[in-house]
Protein backbone atom coordinates (compact mmCIF):
# COMPACT_ATOMS: atom_id res chain seq x y z
CA UNK A 1 0.00 0.00 0.00
CA UNK A 2 1.11 3.57 -0.57
CA UNK A 3 0.92 6.74 1.40
CA UNK A 4 0.82 10.45 0.82
CA UNK A 5 4.45 11.48 1.26
CA UNK A 6 4.51 15.02 -0.16
CA UNK A 7 6.55 17.28 2.11
CA UNK A 8 7.12 21.00 2.18
CA UNK A 9 9.36 23.37 4.10
CA UNK A 10 8.40 23.09 7.74
CA UNK A 11 8.17 25.74 10.47
CA UNK A 12 10.25 25.67 13.64
CA UNK A 13 7.58 23.91 15.69
CA UNK A 14 7.48 21.14 13.11
CA UNK A 15 11.23 20.71 13.26
CA UNK A 16 10.99 20.26 17.02
CA UNK A 17 8.43 17.49 16.52
CA UNK A 18 10.55 15.91 13.80
CA UNK A 19 13.53 15.91 16.14
CA UNK A 20 11.57 14.20 18.86
CA UNK A 21 10.27 11.66 16.35
CA UNK A 22 13.77 10.98 15.08
CA UNK A 23 14.90 10.34 18.64
CA UNK A 24 12.03 7.90 19.08
CA UNK A 25 12.86 6.11 15.83
CA UNK A 26 16.54 5.93 16.70
CA UNK A 27 15.90 3.43 19.46
CA UNK A 28 12.13 3.26 19.64
CA UNK A 29 11.38 1.69 16.29
CA UNK A 30 13.40 -1.38 17.18
CA UNK A 31 12.05 -1.35 20.71
CA UNK A 32 8.46 -1.39 19.48
CA UNK A 33 9.31 -4.17 17.03
CA UNK A 34 10.90 -6.24 19.77
CA UNK A 35 7.93 -5.75 22.08
CA UNK A 36 5.46 -6.79 19.43
CA UNK A 37 7.54 -9.73 18.31
CA UNK A 38 7.52 -11.09 21.85
CA UNK A 39 3.90 -10.19 22.45
CA UNK A 40 2.54 -12.96 20.28
CA UNK A 41 2.63 -16.70 20.65
CA UNK A 42 1.73 -19.10 17.90
CA UNK A 43 -0.97 -21.58 18.90
CA UNK A 44 -2.28 -23.76 16.10
CA UNK A 45 -1.57 -21.08 13.51
CA UNK A 46 -3.35 -18.34 15.46
CA UNK A 47 -1.80 -15.21 16.83
CA UNK A 48 -2.47 -14.75 20.55
CA UNK A 49 -2.22 -11.55 22.57
CA UNK A 50 -2.13 -11.62 26.36
CA UNK A 51 -4.64 -9.66 28.38
CA UNK A 52 -3.32 -6.73 30.38
CA UNK A 53 -3.28 -6.57 34.17
CA UNK A 54 -4.48 -3.59 36.15
CA UNK A 55 -0.99 -2.88 37.50
CA UNK A 56 0.41 -1.78 34.16
CA UNK A 57 0.30 2.02 33.76
CA UNK A 58 -0.04 4.40 30.88
CA UNK A 59 0.64 8.13 30.75
CA UNK A 60 -2.32 10.34 31.66
CA UNK A 61 -1.84 14.02 30.80
CA UNK A 62 -4.37 16.87 30.89
CA UNK A 63 -5.32 17.91 27.37
CA UNK A 64 -4.03 21.46 27.09
CA UNK A 65 -5.50 21.94 23.63
CA UNK A 66 -9.05 21.47 24.89
CA UNK A 67 -8.61 24.19 27.52
CA UNK A 68 -7.39 26.90 25.15
CA UNK A 69 -9.99 29.41 23.99
CA UNK A 70 -8.78 32.93 23.13
CA UNK A 71 -6.14 32.39 20.45
CA UNK A 72 -5.83 35.12 17.81
CA UNK A 73 -5.87 33.80 14.26
CA UNK A 74 -2.27 34.82 13.61
CA UNK A 75 -1.08 32.76 16.60
CA UNK A 76 -3.02 29.58 15.88
CA UNK A 77 -0.37 27.99 13.68
CA UNK A 78 2.30 28.45 16.32
CA UNK A 79 0.03 27.22 19.10
CA UNK A 80 -1.03 24.13 17.12
CA UNK A 81 2.65 23.37 16.52
CA UNK A 82 3.43 23.65 20.24
CA UNK A 83 0.52 21.33 21.08
CA UNK A 84 1.80 18.81 18.54
CA UNK A 85 5.22 18.94 20.20
CA UNK A 86 3.49 18.21 23.49
CA UNK A 87 1.84 15.15 21.95
CA UNK A 88 5.27 13.92 20.84
CA UNK A 89 6.55 14.35 24.38
CA UNK A 90 3.75 12.15 25.71
CA UNK A 91 4.45 9.54 23.03
CA UNK A 92 8.13 9.43 23.98
CA UNK A 93 7.31 9.29 27.69
CA UNK A 94 4.94 6.38 27.13
CA UNK A 95 7.57 4.60 25.10
CA UNK A 96 10.04 5.01 27.96
CA UNK A 97 7.40 3.73 30.38
CA UNK A 98 6.90 0.65 28.22
CA UNK A 99 10.60 -0.13 27.98
CA UNK A 100 11.71 0.27 31.60
CA UNK A 101 9.65 -2.36 33.41
CA UNK A 102 12.66 -3.86 35.17
CA UNK A 103 13.79 -0.49 36.49
CA UNK A 104 10.26 0.26 37.69
CA UNK A 105 10.13 -3.01 39.59
CA UNK A 106 13.37 -2.16 41.39
CA UNK A 107 12.53 1.44 42.26
CA UNK A 108 9.05 2.57 43.28
CA UNK A 109 9.96 6.19 42.45
CA UNK A 110 11.45 5.48 39.04
CA UNK A 111 8.37 6.50 37.03
CA UNK A 112 7.91 9.73 38.96
CA UNK A 113 11.58 10.73 39.01
CA UNK A 114 12.68 9.56 35.57
CA UNK A 115 9.55 9.93 33.43
CA UNK A 116 6.74 12.02 34.92
CA UNK A 117 8.90 14.68 36.59
CA UNK A 118 10.95 15.51 33.48
CA UNK A 119 7.79 15.37 31.36
CA UNK A 120 6.16 17.98 33.59
CA UNK A 121 9.14 20.31 33.17
CA UNK A 122 9.06 19.95 29.39
CA UNK A 123 5.30 20.54 29.27
CA UNK A 124 5.65 23.61 31.50
CA UNK A 125 8.16 25.12 29.05
CA UNK A 126 5.74 24.60 26.15
CA UNK A 127 2.80 26.03 28.09
CA UNK A 128 4.89 29.12 28.84
CA UNK A 129 5.62 29.51 25.12
CA UNK A 130 1.92 29.07 24.25
CA UNK A 131 0.96 31.80 26.73
CA UNK A 132 3.62 34.10 25.29
CA UNK A 133 2.50 33.48 21.71
CA UNK A 134 -1.16 34.15 22.55
CA UNK A 135 -0.39 37.36 24.45
CA UNK A 136 2.07 38.61 21.82
CA UNK A 137 -0.62 38.20 19.13
CA UNK A 138 -3.07 40.33 21.08
CA UNK A 139 -4.99 37.60 22.91
CA UNK A 140 -5.20 36.90 26.61
CA UNK A 141 -3.77 33.58 27.71
CA UNK A 142 -5.25 31.70 30.64
CA UNK A 143 -2.88 32.15 33.59
CA UNK A 144 -3.99 28.77 34.97
CA UNK A 145 -2.67 26.68 32.07
CA UNK A 146 0.41 25.88 34.18
CA UNK A 147 -1.82 23.66 36.29
CA UNK A 148 -2.07 21.31 33.30
CA UNK A 149 1.67 20.60 33.13
CA UNK A 150 1.75 17.59 35.47
CA UNK A 151 0.93 14.11 34.17
CA UNK A 152 0.44 10.89 36.08
CA UNK A 153 0.62 7.19 35.53
CA UNK A 154 -2.45 5.04 35.96
CA UNK A 155 -3.50 1.43 35.48
CA UNK A 156 -4.53 0.56 31.96
CA UNK A 157 -8.03 -0.48 32.97
CA UNK A 158 -8.79 2.37 35.37
CA UNK A 159 -12.01 4.16 34.49
CA UNK A 160 -12.09 7.92 33.89
CA UNK A 161 -14.91 10.29 34.68
CA UNK A 162 -16.24 12.90 32.29
CA UNK A 163 -13.94 15.75 33.30
CA UNK A 164 -10.82 13.80 32.45
CA UNK A 165 -9.52 13.69 36.00
CA UNK A 166 -8.20 10.51 37.49
CA UNK A 167 -10.87 8.97 39.66
CA UNK A 168 -8.48 6.93 41.76
CA UNK A 169 -5.11 7.28 43.37
CA UNK A 170 -1.97 7.97 41.42
CA UNK A 171 -0.11 4.95 40.13
CA UNK A 172 3.65 5.16 39.84
CA UNK A 173 3.82 2.58 37.09
CA UNK A 174 5.40 -0.20 39.13
CA UNK A 175 4.34 -3.69 38.12
CA UNK A 176 3.56 -5.50 41.35
CA UNK A 177 3.43 -8.86 39.59
CA UNK A 178 7.17 -8.85 39.07
CA UNK A 179 9.18 -9.05 35.90
CA UNK A 180 10.83 -11.79 33.98
CA UNK A 181 14.38 -11.63 32.70
CA UNK A 182 13.70 -9.24 29.84
CA UNK A 183 11.73 -6.78 31.93
CA UNK A 184 8.31 -7.82 30.70
CA UNK A 185 5.64 -8.99 33.11
CA UNK A 186 3.40 -11.98 32.54
CA UNK A 187 0.42 -9.69 32.04
CA UNK A 188 1.97 -6.72 30.29
CA UNK A 189 0.72 -7.78 26.83
CA UNK A 190 4.32 -8.08 25.69
CA UNK A 191 4.26 -4.61 24.12
CA UNK A 192 3.93 -2.19 26.99
CA UNK A 193 0.17 -2.75 27.01
CA UNK A 194 -0.29 -1.17 23.60
CA UNK A 195 -3.44 -3.27 23.32
CA UNK A 196 -6.06 -4.21 22.58
CA UNK A 197 -6.78 -6.72 25.34
CA UNK A 198 -9.57 -9.19 25.96
CA UNK A 199 -11.57 -6.72 28.07
CA UNK A 200 -11.80 -4.38 25.09
CA UNK A 201 -14.15 -6.81 23.29
CA UNK A 202 -17.78 -7.82 23.84
CA UNK A 203 -20.09 -10.32 22.16
CA UNK A 204 -22.73 -8.28 20.35
CA UNK A 205 -25.37 -10.60 21.82
CA UNK A 206 -24.36 -9.37 25.28
CA UNK A 207 -25.09 -5.74 24.38
CA UNK A 208 -28.56 -4.67 25.46
CA UNK A 209 -30.70 -3.16 22.67
CA UNK A 210 -31.07 0.62 22.79
CA UNK A 211 -28.85 0.86 25.86
CA UNK A 212 -26.08 3.12 24.56
CA UNK A 213 -25.89 6.25 26.68
CA UNK A 214 -24.00 8.97 24.83
CA UNK A 215 -24.30 12.71 25.29
CA UNK A 216 -22.98 13.19 21.78
CA UNK A 217 -23.82 11.94 18.31
CA UNK A 218 -27.57 12.49 18.38
CA UNK A 219 -29.16 12.10 14.99
CA UNK A 220 -30.32 15.49 13.78
CA UNK A 221 -32.91 14.12 11.37
CA UNK A 222 -36.36 12.91 12.32
CA UNK A 223 -40.05 13.03 11.38
CA UNK A 224 -40.29 16.82 11.40
CA UNK A 225 -38.24 19.69 10.06
CA UNK A 226 -36.03 19.06 7.04
CA UNK A 227 -36.29 15.36 6.27
CA UNK A 228 -34.30 14.95 3.08
CA UNK A 229 -30.91 13.29 2.64
CA UNK A 230 -27.92 13.71 0.37
CA UNK A 231 -25.48 10.81 -0.09
CA UNK A 232 -22.05 11.30 -1.63
CA UNK A 233 -20.11 8.28 -2.89
CA UNK A 234 -16.37 8.76 -2.41
CA UNK A 235 -15.22 5.14 -2.32
CA UNK A 236 -13.26 3.30 0.37
CA UNK A 237 -9.76 4.68 -0.22
CA UNK A 238 -9.05 2.61 -3.32
CA UNK A 239 -6.19 5.03 -4.05
CA UNK A 240 -4.35 3.96 -0.89
CA UNK A 241 -4.08 7.48 0.47
CA UNK A 242 -2.67 7.13 3.99
CA UNK A 243 -0.66 9.34 6.32
CA UNK A 244 -0.31 10.05 10.03
CA UNK A 245 -0.86 13.81 9.72
CA UNK A 246 -3.83 15.77 11.00
CA UNK A 247 -4.56 18.77 8.80
CA UNK A 248 -7.19 20.13 11.20
CA UNK A 249 -5.60 19.69 14.63
CA UNK A 250 -1.92 19.88 13.67
CA UNK A 251 -1.52 21.83 10.43
CA UNK A 252 2.07 22.08 9.25
CA UNK A 253 3.23 19.22 11.49
CA UNK A 254 4.44 15.96 10.02
CA UNK A 255 3.03 12.92 11.93
CA UNK A 256 0.80 15.18 14.00
CA UNK A 257 -1.68 12.35 14.65
CA UNK A 258 0.81 9.62 15.66
CA UNK A 259 -1.54 7.15 13.98
CA UNK A 260 -2.52 6.45 10.38
CA UNK A 261 -5.67 7.77 8.69
CA UNK A 262 -7.79 6.54 5.80
CA UNK A 263 -8.72 9.35 3.39
CA UNK A 264 -11.59 9.52 0.91
CA UNK A 265 -12.74 12.47 -1.13
CA UNK A 266 -10.01 15.08 -1.46
CA UNK A 267 -6.72 13.62 -2.67
CA UNK A 268 -4.39 16.36 -1.38
CA UNK A 269 -4.64 15.66 2.32
CA UNK A 270 -1.53 16.12 4.37
CA UNK A 271 -0.47 18.47 7.13
CA UNK A 272 0.83 21.01 4.64
CA UNK A 273 -2.24 21.32 2.41
CA UNK A 274 -3.63 24.85 2.16
CA UNK A 275 -7.24 25.72 1.43
CA UNK A 276 -6.12 26.53 -2.11
CA UNK A 277 -4.53 23.07 -2.40
CA UNK A 278 -7.77 21.45 -1.25
CA UNK A 279 -9.87 23.51 -3.67
CA UNK A 280 -7.69 22.53 -6.65
CA UNK A 281 -7.19 18.86 -5.76
CA UNK A 282 -8.58 15.75 -7.37
CA UNK A 283 -11.36 13.92 -5.57
CA UNK A 284 -12.38 10.29 -5.25
CA UNK A 285 -16.04 11.33 -5.00
CA UNK A 286 -18.25 10.44 -7.94
CA UNK A 287 -19.67 13.95 -7.87
CA UNK A 288 -16.62 15.97 -8.85
CA UNK A 289 -18.09 19.04 -7.15
CA UNK A 290 -17.36 17.37 -3.81
CA UNK A 291 -13.69 17.87 -2.99
CA UNK A 292 -14.38 17.56 0.73
CA UNK A 293 -11.94 15.60 2.82
CA UNK A 294 -13.27 12.75 4.94
CA UNK A 295 -10.81 10.88 7.14
CA UNK A 296 -10.68 8.51 10.11
CA UNK A 297 -8.09 6.30 11.85
CA UNK A 298 -7.55 2.99 10.11
CA UNK A 299 -8.57 -0.33 11.61
CA UNK A 300 -5.88 -3.01 11.73
CA UNK A 301 -5.94 -6.75 12.19
CA UNK A 302 -3.05 -7.68 14.47
CA UNK A 303 -2.11 -10.81 12.55
CA UNK A 304 1.63 -10.22 12.15
CA UNK A 305 1.35 -8.55 8.75
CA UNK A 306 4.18 -6.10 8.03
CA UNK A 307 2.40 -3.12 6.51
CA UNK A 308 4.05 -0.37 4.46
CA UNK A 309 4.38 1.70 7.66
CA UNK A 310 5.63 -1.13 9.89
CA UNK A 311 8.82 0.82 10.69
CA UNK A 312 7.41 4.34 10.38
CA UNK A 313 6.25 6.93 12.86
CA UNK A 314 2.47 6.76 13.04
CA UNK A 315 2.70 3.05 12.23
CA UNK A 316 4.67 0.24 13.79
CA UNK A 317 7.26 2.55 15.35
CA UNK A 318 4.47 3.91 17.55
CA UNK A 319 2.61 0.69 18.27
CA UNK A 320 0.15 0.68 15.35
CA UNK A 321 0.78 -2.74 13.89
CA UNK A 322 -0.84 -5.31 11.63
CA UNK A 323 -2.84 -5.43 8.43
CA UNK A 324 -4.74 -2.27 7.51
CA UNK A 325 -8.40 -3.11 6.90
CA UNK A 326 -10.24 -1.04 4.33
CA UNK A 327 -13.99 -0.67 4.74
CA UNK A 328 -16.08 -2.89 2.52
CA UNK A 329 -18.44 0.08 2.35
CA UNK A 330 -18.20 3.75 3.35
CA UNK A 331 -21.54 5.55 3.39
CA UNK A 332 -21.32 9.34 3.66
CA UNK A 333 -24.74 10.88 4.12
CA UNK A 334 -25.94 14.39 5.01
CA UNK A 335 -29.28 14.77 6.80
CA UNK A 336 -31.45 17.62 8.05
CA UNK A 337 -32.81 19.05 11.27
CA UNK A 338 -35.85 17.94 13.24
CA UNK A 339 -36.64 21.58 14.02
CA UNK A 340 -36.60 23.23 10.60
CA UNK A 341 -34.51 24.03 7.56
CA UNK A 342 -30.74 23.80 7.36
CA UNK A 343 -28.38 26.44 5.97
CA UNK A 344 -25.30 25.93 3.83
CA UNK A 345 -21.99 25.03 5.41
CA UNK A 346 -19.28 27.58 4.69
CA UNK A 347 -16.48 26.37 2.43
CA UNK A 348 -13.50 24.95 4.35
CA UNK A 349 -15.56 24.40 7.51
CA UNK A 350 -13.59 21.99 9.70
CA UNK A 351 -15.25 19.51 12.07
CA UNK A 352 -13.63 17.00 14.42
CA UNK A 353 -15.97 14.58 16.13
CA UNK A 354 -15.02 12.11 18.83
CA UNK A 355 -11.82 12.36 20.83
CA UNK A 356 -8.60 10.54 19.97
CA UNK A 357 -7.61 10.86 23.64
CA UNK A 358 -10.87 9.73 25.25
CA UNK A 359 -9.15 6.98 27.23
CA UNK A 360 -7.23 9.53 29.28
CA UNK A 361 -9.41 12.62 28.72
CA UNK A 362 -12.65 10.93 29.76
CA UNK A 363 -15.77 10.62 27.63
CA UNK A 364 -16.90 14.26 27.47
CA UNK A 365 -16.13 14.45 23.75
CA UNK A 366 -16.31 10.74 22.93
CA UNK A 367 -18.55 9.97 19.97
CA UNK A 368 -18.01 6.31 19.24
CA UNK A 369 -20.59 3.82 18.05
CA UNK A 370 -19.63 0.21 17.31
CA UNK A 371 -22.05 -2.50 16.24
CA UNK A 372 -22.59 -5.43 13.87
CA UNK A 373 -24.75 -5.60 10.75
CA UNK A 374 -28.08 -7.14 11.67
CA UNK A 375 -27.70 -5.85 15.24
CA UNK A 376 -27.88 -2.10 14.63
CA UNK A 377 -30.13 -1.60 17.67
CA UNK A 378 -27.18 -2.72 19.81
CA UNK A 379 -24.58 0.05 19.92
CA UNK A 380 -21.56 0.16 22.20
CA UNK A 381 -19.17 3.00 22.97
CA UNK A 382 -16.20 1.53 24.81
CA UNK A 383 -15.93 -2.01 23.41
CA UNK A 384 -15.14 -3.63 20.08
CA UNK A 385 -18.00 -5.94 19.05
CA UNK A 386 -17.54 -9.64 18.39
CA UNK A 387 -19.89 -10.25 15.46
CA UNK A 388 -21.37 -13.61 14.41
CA UNK A 389 -20.33 -15.21 11.14
CA UNK A 390 -21.64 -13.29 8.14
CA UNK A 391 -22.09 -10.05 10.11
CA UNK A 392 -19.93 -7.00 9.44
CA UNK A 393 -18.30 -4.76 12.04
CA UNK A 394 -19.89 -1.29 11.88
CA UNK A 395 -18.43 2.09 12.85
CA UNK A 396 -21.00 4.89 12.73
CA UNK A 397 -20.59 8.57 13.54
CA UNK A 398 -23.08 11.43 13.67
CA UNK A 399 -21.23 14.74 13.44
CA UNK A 400 -22.01 18.01 15.16
CA UNK A 401 -24.56 19.85 13.03
CA UNK A 402 -24.92 23.24 14.73
CA UNK A 403 -22.61 26.02 13.47
CA UNK A 404 -21.89 29.32 15.22
CA UNK A 405 -22.58 31.18 11.96
CA UNK A 406 -19.18 32.86 11.87
CA UNK A 407 -16.10 30.62 12.10
CA UNK A 408 -14.79 27.74 9.99
CA UNK A 409 -12.57 26.62 12.89
CA UNK A 410 -11.83 27.52 16.52
CA UNK A 411 -8.80 27.49 18.80
CA UNK A 412 -9.61 24.04 20.21
CA UNK A 413 -11.23 22.93 16.91
CA UNK A 414 -14.56 22.36 18.67
CA UNK A 415 -16.18 25.56 19.94
CA UNK A 416 -17.44 26.73 16.52
CA UNK A 417 -19.64 23.61 16.29
CA UNK A 418 -22.15 21.99 18.64
CA UNK A 419 -24.37 18.93 18.79
CA UNK A 420 -28.14 19.24 18.60
CA UNK A 421 -30.00 19.21 21.89
CA UNK A 422 -32.38 16.44 22.96
CA UNK A 423 -35.28 18.04 21.08
CA UNK A 424 -33.22 18.35 17.91
CA UNK A 425 -32.72 22.10 18.18
CA UNK A 426 -29.40 23.92 18.15
CA UNK A 427 -28.06 25.78 21.19
CA UNK A 428 -28.66 29.53 21.34
CA UNK A 429 -26.48 31.38 18.87
CA UNK A 430 -26.02 28.35 16.59
CA UNK A 431 -27.82 27.42 13.38
CA UNK A 432 -28.46 24.05 11.79
CA UNK A 433 -26.30 22.86 8.89
CA UNK A 434 -26.51 19.47 7.12
CA UNK A 435 -25.37 16.76 9.51
CA UNK A 436 -22.73 14.39 8.20
CA UNK A 437 -23.32 10.76 9.14
CA UNK A 438 -20.55 8.26 8.37
CA UNK A 439 -21.19 4.52 8.34
CA UNK A 440 -18.20 2.22 7.78
CA UNK A 441 -18.70 -1.53 7.33
CA UNK A 442 -15.83 -4.02 7.60
CA UNK A 443 -15.39 -7.70 6.83
CA UNK A 444 -13.27 -8.82 9.79
CA UNK A 445 -12.57 -12.35 11.05
CA UNK A 446 -14.11 -12.49 14.51
CA UNK A 447 -11.42 -12.56 17.22
CA UNK A 448 -11.64 -15.38 19.74
CA UNK A 449 -11.53 -14.53 23.45
CA UNK A 450 -10.74 -17.40 25.79
CA UNK A 451 -9.37 -17.44 29.34
CA UNK A 452 -8.64 -13.74 29.32
CA UNK A 453 -6.76 -13.86 26.01
CA UNK A 454 -7.75 -12.54 22.61
CA UNK A 455 -6.57 -14.15 19.38
CA UNK A 456 -6.04 -12.07 16.23
CA UNK A 457 -7.62 -8.89 17.61
CA UNK A 458 -8.57 -5.91 15.49
CA UNK A 459 -8.16 -2.36 16.73
CA UNK A 460 -8.37 1.27 15.75
CA UNK A 461 -5.08 3.14 15.30
CA UNK A 462 -4.38 5.46 18.23
CA UNK A 463 -1.89 7.63 20.02
CA UNK A 464 0.44 5.11 21.73
CA UNK A 465 -0.63 6.00 25.29
CA UNK A 466 -4.31 5.55 24.39
CA UNK A 467 -3.76 1.77 24.13
CA UNK A 468 -5.98 1.31 21.07
CA UNK A 469 -9.14 1.66 23.14
CA UNK A 470 -12.33 1.69 21.05
CA UNK A 471 -13.60 4.81 22.81
CA UNK A 472 -10.79 6.80 21.12
CA UNK A 473 -12.35 6.38 17.67
CA UNK A 474 -12.95 9.70 15.91
CA UNK A 475 -13.74 11.20 12.54
CA UNK A 476 -12.76 14.36 10.66
CA UNK A 477 -14.30 16.44 7.86
CA UNK A 478 -13.40 19.55 5.87
CA UNK A 479 -16.13 20.89 3.60
CA UNK A 480 -14.75 21.55 0.12
CA UNK A 481 -17.97 21.27 -1.86
CA UNK A 482 -18.37 23.91 -4.53
CA UNK A 483 -21.11 26.46 -3.95
CA UNK A 484 -23.54 24.92 -6.45
CA UNK A 485 -23.28 21.47 -4.91
CA UNK A 486 -23.65 22.75 -1.34
CA UNK A 487 -26.78 24.64 -2.37
CA UNK A 488 -28.07 21.46 -4.00
CA UNK A 489 -27.46 19.54 -0.76
CA UNK A 490 -29.33 22.14 1.28
CA UNK A 491 -32.26 22.36 -1.15
CA UNK A 492 -32.58 18.58 -1.33
CA UNK A 493 -32.62 18.20 2.44
CA UNK A 494 -35.05 21.07 2.99
CA UNK A 495 -37.43 19.73 0.30
CA UNK A 496 -37.51 16.32 1.97
CA UNK A 497 -35.96 14.47 -0.97
CA UNK A 498 -33.35 11.71 -1.06
CA UNK A 499 -30.58 12.72 -3.43
CA UNK A 500 -27.09 11.72 -4.42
Amino acid sequence: MGRNTRKRRTPLATKIVAGAAALAVGGGGLVWANFYASAHEEHGGHNRTRSAGAQVATIDCPDVGQKIRDVPDRARGEVDGELATMDSQITNAYQRLATTRRAQAGDSQFVQNSILGPLKDRRKAIIDRIQLEINRAGGRADDNLDELAACQGRPADQQQNGDGQNGGGQDDGQDQDGQNGDGQGQDDNGNGVAGPVADDFIDINDVQPNSRNSRNGLAADGDGGSTGTFTTDCGVNENNLFNSDNLIAAPGVDNGAHHTHDYVGNQDNDAFSSDEDLANADTSCQNQGDRSTYYWPVLRLQDGTQEFDANDQGGGAEGNIGKILKPAQAELKFVGSRQGDVVAMPKFLRIITGDAKSFTNGDANANTSWSCSGFEDRQVTDKYPLCPEGSQVLRTTNFQSCWDGQNIDSANHRDHMAFVQEDGSCPEGFQAVPQLQVRLAYDIPTPTVENGQVQNPYAVDSFPEQLHKPITDHNDFINVMDEDLMNEVVDCINRGEDCQ
